[in-house]
């Protein structure tokens, strides 16, 4: 679910009949099945996942660039290109925005021109860092950077209030680690590797700024750095959306946690005409400043030094580009090559200036046809959800009227916004490339800073267009497709029904889903964090999604390292309604007529084998040890495993029973909106 700070979704997508030169030759033939990526040494009533891309894992490797290789990876591959042909075939003649995005490109790829500039646009930070005495200073100083690249120990933000979603909210959150909080405290061989690595790759950064005693140094940041995670809130409590909403008066904010200089800091960070603050993590906060004036301040400066060098060292010359990958790329990724730098190139642009790209990116690659398929699924896949409702035998008829009531006020944006954002106060610079991060970074924040007392914009989107990907944003009740997601093969007009509800949609589901999921099911039709269920509903929702975290801790992804079931509750009920709802909808749209035999297989049998093809993909064990301590989502594998077990049509389609390695006994398959 997207929440206020907008966590990216890890979709795996299918391809059409096109080789890739990253090693992905598939075919999906006339109607969107590949069947060279079946496995049929493997029988799908044992896992289903290995079955429909056993044979596409076996013969493709994963690139030395990447720490993973699927659809997704594959899709996003080609999208690249696409982006790069719009940016570098931009006329800087046209527009001004065609301009900028040119020259933010030219930037990035001119490495004669940062390699002579070396640390020089870092040399004001360095300084002012230097002149810092004491943790009082540092935490003013820590006020500036928020609209800066930089990570500190606390991130401000501008969102819609939970309870109140008609008007904007700042808030006050936890940060400042470079890992995940679980690689800091966690025991296994794996997380102290990960530290070694880390503590290595502090010490040659400031090898490289030219500072001296750089080991020890390094060494007395990482045990900050430590102490900031033992006092942070794990990723399972930060789900926690009661609890992370915690809004108190400005005026309050000095008895609630004294320590700070709550008026200087506001300014600082630009957000002095807030009235009210959110406290994402209260205890934290409150711990933070005295840990801080227990760090000597030498180590606060080196701390704050390395988290400015941390973040422009992809922007800087080669030596520190290389030290930037050997420890993301390598140690955490599993990576043993960096990307082609023009790919780097387009993924800067597409972040700093992705709806100008996306502009041009509509106007060439987004069909209409495409777009009317597209809202025909959503409003099948909403109605099924309407039908689905009525039918719950475990929902009281006061809980399903406000149900049927929030589904009615679902704001779908398909493609593209009908607004397009205005770049015209950003500056770039065909020479600057460290400048135009800061820039960029300036623009975004105080775009939003900027919100504090006026309306709300429920037009704006979270997501570029060009964007392989979708979400559910709570506080505007609204589902979001970007027009890059419906695209062959995720989705192609002339595919077969079964195949486009198999993949695309039940990814439309699952968004819808996220409406009516732990977290999402907090909120009412008007985007507020309100309880409108029944205390008896509640609790039955309580108990059957509590044996969905069972069902899921089970995976076992990397050795010795389970799915976290809690964190990722949220994201397996999306997956198991939406794939629930989707299949609803393929028979709503099939209009009560048989679906056609293809290939010897049934409209049912194609439909969950494109179910687990959309999530085709394998993935190096560092890459996955990450997703699973710090992603919401089940690794890719798991997810088709987890969701076709709990429904029931997979097991009548493909003679699932008893004995069978995906075989659930029926009271214990989780089903929500069955």
């Amino acid at each position: 679910m997207q929440g206020r700070k907008l966590l990216p979704l890890a979709w795996l997508l299918c391809l059409p009949m096109t080789t890739w030169a990253d090693g992905g030759d598939l075919d999906y033939g006339s109607y969107g099945i590949d069947f060279g990526g079946i496995d049929h040494a493997v029988r799908i009533q044992d896992n289903i996942s290995l079955y429909a891309n056993g044979a596409w894992m076996k013969r493709t490797p994963i690139p030395a660039e990447r720490s993973s290789i699927g659809v997704t990876e594959l899709l996003y591959d080609r999208n690249q290109q696409r982006v790069r042909d719009i940016i570098e075939h931009a006329d800087p003649a046209v527009s001004p925005d065609a301009r900028k995005i040119a020259d933010l490109y030219h930037s990035f790829l001119d490495e004669a021109v940062i390699a002579k500039r070396g640390l020089a646009p870092l040399r004001g930070k360095l300084a002012a860092i230097a002149a810092l005495k004491d943790a009082d200073q540092a935490i003013a100083y820590i006020a500036t950077l928020q609209d800066q690249p930089e990570d500190t120990p606390f991130r401000c933000y501008v969102a819609q209030d939970s309870k109140n979603s008609a008007a904007y909210l700042a808030g006050v959150g936890q940060a400042g680690l470079a890992m995940d909080r679980d690689y800091y405290l966690g025991k296994s061989a794996d997380f102290v590797a990960a530290r070694k690595a880390y503590r290595g790759y502090l010490a040659r950064l400031l090898t490289l700024a030219g500072e001296k005693r750089a080991e020890a140094r390094a060494g007395a940041v990482l045990a900050l750095e430590t102490r900031l995670a033992q006092a942070q809130w794990s990723n399972v409590e930060n789900r926690d959306i009661q609890k992370t909403y915690n809004k108190v008066a400005v005026a309050d904010l000095g008895k609630r946690l004294p320590g700070y200089d709550w008026p200087g800091l506001l300014k600082g960070a630009g957000l002095a005409a807030a009235t009210d603050l959110n406290l994402d993590q209260p205890s934290y906060l409150a711990k933070l400043p005295g840990l801080l004036r227990q760090t000597p301040p030498a180590v606060l400066r080196d701390y704050l030094t390395l988290r400015l060098l941390d973040a422009y060292s992809p922007y800087l010359d080669r030596s520190w580009t290389a030290a930037h990958f050997a420890f993301y790329g390598k140690a955490l990724d599993g990576r043993s090559v960096d990307r082609p730098r023009w790919k780097k190139a387009v993924t800067l642009v597409d972040e700093g200036m992705g709806e100008a790209v996306g502009k041009l990116y509509v106007a060439k690659y987004f069909t209409p046809e495409a777009k009317r398929q597209a809202d025909e699924l959503v409003r099948n896949l909403l109605a099924a959800y309407d039908q689905s409702i009525d039918g719950l035998d475990w929902m009281s008829a006061e809980t399903k009227k406000e149900a049927h009531v929030k589904l009615s006020k679902y704001m779908p944006k398909i493609g593209y916004p009908d607004k397009w954002r205005d770049y015209s106060s950003l500056v770039i610079g065909p020479d600057d490339l460290a400048g135009n991060v800061r820039r960029i970074a300036e623009f975004n924040y105080r775009r939003f800073s900027g919100r504090l007392g006026q309306p709300v914009d429920r037009g704006e989107w979270g997501m570029t267009p060009q964007t392989i990907n979708a979400y559910y944003n709570p506080a505007n009740n609204e589902i979001v497709f970007p027009a890059a997601i419906l695209q062959a093969p995720y989705f192609d007009p002339k595919f077969d029904p079964a195949v486009n509800y198999g993949s695309i949609g039940a990814t439309i589901g699952h968004e819808i889903s996220h409406g009516f999921d732990d977290q999402g099911h907090q909120f009412d039709g008007d985007g507020n964090m309100r309880n409108w269920w029944t205390p008896a509903d509640e609790q039955h929702f309580k108990d059957v999604t509590a044996r969905l975290v069972k069902q899921y801790s089970r995976f076992e992804p990397v050795k010795g390292h389970h799915v976290n079931g809690e964190l990722t509750l949220g994201e397996n009920i999306a997956d198991n309604a939406g794939l629930e709802i989707a299949y609803k909808a393929y028979h709503l749209a099939l209009g009560g007529q048989p679906a056609p035999v293809r290939d010897g297989l049934s409209g049912d049998q194609r439909f969950f084998i494109a179910f687990a093809q959309s999530w085709r993909g394998k993935a190096r064990d560092a890459s996955v040890l990450k997703q699973l301590v710090s992603d919401p989502h089940t690794p890719d594998l798991w997810r088709p495993i987890g969701t076709a077990s709990n429904l029931d049509p997979f097991y009548q389609a493909f003679g699932v029973k008893p004995g069978d390695k995906m075989y659930l006994p029926s009271e214990q398959r989780f089903h929500l909106w069955w």
